[in-house]
């Protein structure tokens, strides 16, 4: 039986910054990506509490020289998701590069290469609106001041209608520092209703900041502003950054971020309603709510994003992704798996790793191929199998618990070519890992993993090589990086020299609920 009430977050897990659109009875939304590959995640919903992650948008990150190696805190900024003249379109900011569009005819694709419609610097969060009144395109932007000097205000561009370009120079339209009391104003989403032009932005920082809204009768402004969503005497900080979306019966809500550390930014679902003086109006009268009843929408099974891989035939679920762009293929490869290089495909279940050779293999937070999924919101073990294929000395294979600090447990193909069980973190400020625990031999070089996150992210380390499962060196406690929460990462390594270093086979992922 469906309950007649739901209880947030609704995503619990790092959906950061997202942005929500319907089609129909369709639900879609988009989030940030950063460095990730691939990038743009694309999630469906029949009723927005319940979420399945349906593809991306997004299948490398360009430019693809500029993203190697791990860069965590850049890539895709703040998307915004919109569908127009029958196709979906996304805009996003890439705070070195400029702001990059994509588009295609369905959710599931084909999406178009990325498109840069404006250079710069600090451009960021951007997002589209066509009028349909008068065919104008418009296009609001933020600043980052770590590349531009500037922050704390919107400005505003025409657009080509076509979504190619921009039309002028632009105009400050929001300059949040003529606002007492504002500050880090961004993630702007633009919106007509009612005769006005209407920018939903948050300001105040993720950590304890508010959503605005402003509107005004031009697109141009003047803009008058509102505070509309704050913590209040909730245990939600900073409720902000998020998309409005109308069911087809013309209810109102608002999907938004929480930022709660280690696990991210996870997803809150708003009730949102305009008040007798025209001004939007969420959650319980601008707090947050923590249940609330369901939108009116047919009922839906529980659903939520997939955690859990067989890995058939070698391959992995859409839940993953790298921590940047896999290498080229060559050239009679090019019509195969992009992700062939460093996961390889086979007619049984489980993800083959090759043992990538790299001197950096000493920090895990270097490396490009590990292969990563969100940390759970909610107490969590995680569990996989490995088996250590690879017979070179110093290669390793392992399941990590990866921010600015780190841990992994796993196996290590020792100089008497026997694999044994390692155990090895490293502090944020640490350039390179230490060992943790002990390190037992593994009978024909096979193990099973376990991590056990509890309150908090402290995350406890155990292992198992036949004979039941013993924990291993001290509790870790799970940092994020900088703009993302934690993840959690499947690797394989060798020692840097010449020649294919062998593989590591992963099988039977699960994430349970402790």
């Amino acid at each position: 039986m469906i309950a007649e009430t739901y209880t947030n977050p609704v995503l619990d897990a790092d959906w950061s910054d997202p942005d929500v659109v319907r089609v129909g009875d369709d639900f879609y939304l988009t989030a940030s990506s950063f460095g990730r590959v691939p990038g743009l995640p694309l999630l469906h919903s029949r009723d927005l509490v319940n979420w399945t992650l349906v593809g991306h948008a997004l299948e490398r990150l360009e430019p693809a020289g500029e993203f190697t190696g791990p860069r965590h805190d850049c890539g895709v900024w703040a998307p915004s998701l919109r569908h127009h003249d029958d196709r979906f379109w996304i805009f996003w900011g890439d705070p070195d590069q400029g702001i990059f569009q994509v588009n295609a005819p369905e959710i599931r694709g084909p999406w178009t290469r990325p498109h840069l419609v404006k250079a710069g610097k600090g451009l960021i969060d951007p997002c589209p609106l066509w009028d349909n009144d008068t065919g104008e395109a418009y296009l609001v932007h933020a600043w980052a001041k770590s590349r531009s000097g500037v922050k704390n205000r919107l400005t505003g561009h025409r657009m080509q209608p076509d979504g190619t370009e921009l039309l002028d120079d632009g105009k400050v339209i929001v300059d949040g520092d003529r606002i007492p009391g504002w500050f880090t104003l961004e993630g702007p989403k633009l919106y007509r209703h009612d005769g006005w032009f209407w920018i939903l932005a948050p300001a105040g920082g993720v950590e304890t900041g508010w959503q605005g809204a402003f509107r005004s009768r031009g697109f141009f402004g003047p803009y008058e502003e509102r505070i509309v969503l704050e913590q209040k005497d909730t245990d939600v900080n900073g409720p902000h950054q998020g998309g409005w979306v109308r069911t087809p019966s013309g209810e109102d809500w608002f999907l938004h971020f929480q930022q709660r550390g280690a696990y991210g930014r996870v997803v809150h679902l708003q009730p949102m309603r305009w008040g007798t003086d025209g001004w939007p109006v969420l959650g319980a009268d601008g707090a947050p709510v923590a249940v609330h009843r369901r939108p009116g929408l047919p009922p839906q099974p529980p659903a939520a994003p997939a955690t859990d891989d067989d890995f058939p035939g070698g391959r992995f679920g859409r839940q993953w992704s790298w921590t940047a762009n896999p290498p080229p293929l060559s050239a009679s490869l090019e019509r195969g798996d992009p992700h062939a290089v460093w996961a390889t495909q086979h007619s049984g279940d489980g993800l083959k790793l090759a043992c990538v050779r790299s001197a950096d293999a000493h920090d895990l937070r270097r490396l490009p191929s590990v292969l990563t999924q969100r940390l759970p919101g909610t107490p969590s073990a995680v569990e996989v199998e490995l088996r250590l294929d690879s017979r070179e000395p110093g290669a390793r294979a392992g399941l990590t618990v990866l921010g600015d600090a780190f841990g992994w447990i796993g196996l290590q193909r020792g100089t008497d070519g026997a694999a044994h069980v390692v155990h090895r973190f490293a502090e944020a400020v640490a350039e390179r890992e230490r060992d943790a625990g002990h390190a037992p031999f593994a009978p024909e070089g096979r193990v099973r993993l376990r991590i056990e996150i509890g309150a908090g992210a402290r995350c406890r380390f155990l292992y198992d090589v036949g004979d039941g499962p013993r924990a291993s060196g001290p509790v870790f406690a799970a940092t994020p990086w900088r703009w993302v929460g934690a993840l959690l990462g499947l690797f394989a390594l060798a020692p840097a020299g010449q020649g294919h270093a062998g593989a590591a086979t992963f099988t039977q992922f699960r994430i349970s609920a402790l």
